[in-house]
């Protein structure tokens, strides 16, 4: 099935808020809201306003601060329009104003004529900019969805795989319990944002806090355990892939070699945990939580293991133990 463009509509009808809040409204060209953004970048229309096309960014969305207003204004003093009909003839997705700041007229008409949006905000050029770039990142990362929960422990992201029945959301559930947070659960949504950072998220927002938990049914996570036990977004950093225990399958004992797992082009660190009867999970991953926080500040349990037990067999008393000790004799 084709993906869903991104029109100046949706970009238009977008709920944000705080510092992702672009606070747009449409002043002209309505009729052009159902335009295609192609592009996840934005373009300063000053050169081509002024006659100069060449490399020019016709599928950008186009900026307008204060030096591109202040050259509307000359044209509209001089009663020139040819460079404001060559520039409305390569069907750009849409014209913001920032600053609220407004068009002239020959402008306005212009657009209205080529059916081009004229979209305004009250954020300065460079907040705005920042901003959109962000959100275009986003909404335009390359995106996966799979099943799993997505949970957070001691702020690391921790992806709960595994097959239907094995325990990932009463896993989640006691984890949750425990103080962690949840993030989503059962359809989780990945984007690779920035070539390397995999956020996830919930695939809908407004069933992503609750859980299915077999013989209780659905419940509300934010309800019972408080805002405090769930958050909207969060990195993956770790792969917990569940499993039912195989007794001739060799599990790692040692952690020295680490797995992972392929997503979006993006290797994260993955861990297999058995599951049977007796196993406290939210414990194991508890601890492969912080394990991993260790990594990532430079300390490796398990390789320290290692150098730890080669410096004691290189060790004196590791000889006299293989050899004997003579003084018995």
């Amino acid at each position: 099935m084709a993906e869903k463009k991104f029109t100046v509509l949706d970009l238009l009808n977008l709920e944000l808020s705080g510092h992702d809040a672009l606070d747009l409204r449409c002043i002209g060209g309505r009729r052009g809201l159902p335009r295609a953004i192609t592009v996840p970048e934005i373009n300063r229309p000053g050169l081509a306003l002024s006659g100069f096309y060449e490399a020019f960014g016709i599928s950008r969305v186009q900026v307008f601060g204060r030096g591109e207003v202040a050259y509307l204004n000359k044209l509209h003093k001089e009663k020139s329009t040819e460079t404001l009909e060559a520039f409305f003839q390569t069907q750009i997705p849409c014209c913001i104003f920032t600053y609220n700041l407004e068009p002239t007229e020959e402008f306005h008409v212009l657009a209205e004529e080529n059916c081009c949006p004229i979209l305004q905000t009250s954020l300065t050029s460079s907040e705005f900019s920042n901003r959109l770039i962000r959100i275009f990142s986003n909404t335009f990362a390359p995106h996966q969805t799979l099943h799993g929960v997505l949970v957070e422990v001691y702020g690391i992201g921790i992806l709960l795989n595994g097959h239907s029945g094995v325990g990932k959301s009463e896993t989640a559930l006691e984890l949750v319990e425990r103080g962690h947070r949840l993030v989503a659960d059962d359809i989780i949504d990945i984007r690779c944002v920035n070539g390397n950072v995999l956020l996830g998220r919930g695939a809908n927002t407004i069933i992503s806090h609750h859980m299915e938990i077999r013989g209780l049914g659905i419940i509300n996570i934010s309800s019972l355990y408080g805002v405090g036990a769930i958050r909207d977004q969060k990195e993956v950093q770790l792969i917990v892939q569940l499993e039912d225990w195989n007794s001739s399958k060799a599990y790692d004992r040692l952690g020295t070699e680490q797995k992972y797992m392929e997503l979006l082009g993006v290797n994260v660190p993955m861990i297999e945990i058995p599951v049977r009867p007796g196993r406290n999970l939210p414990i194991i991953i508890e601890a492969a939580a912080m394990n991993e926080r260790l990594k990532n500040m430079g300390y490796n349990s398990a390789k320290d293991f290692n150098q730890n037990v080669l410096k004691w067999i290189e060790s004196e008393d590791a000889q006299i133990v293989y050899n004997g000790n003579d003084d018995s004799y």
